[in-house]
């Protein structure tokens, strides 16, 4: 069963505008490789470490929602550190949009 995650990834800052669509995109391609589908794109720009990450000082921040197999997310989570220029990377469940119609 598939299931509404919320990504919260932390992509290099020396990426451009242009390298950031790049991965973005090849983080997409990994989801589908593993049956996932990405629902939505969310970007929060350039932010300021707390402190300086493994000589890093700086992170363009972009929220995912995502839907894969819940057994899937932990094969994502390797591929996402192989194949992509994704810093950080961390997994919520995500809520789904409650409407506000009533019975």
């Amino acid at each position: 069963m598939k299931t509404l995650y919320e990504g919260l990834f932390i992509f290099p800052e020396e990426l451009d505008e242009e390298g950031l669509d790049q991965a973005i995109a090849r983080v997409k391609e990994e989801l589908e490789k593993l049956g996932g589908t990405l629902e939505s794109t969310t970007r929060l720009g350039k932010k300021t470490f707390a402190r300086q990450m493994k000589k890093q000082r700086a992170g363009f921040y972009v929220v995912l929602m995502l839907t894969l197999d819940g057994l899937q997310l932990d094969a994502f989570k390797k591929r996402l550190k192989l194949a992509t220029d994704v810093f950080r990377a961390q997994f919520v469940l995500g809520e789904e949009k409650k409407s506000n119609q009533e019975a």
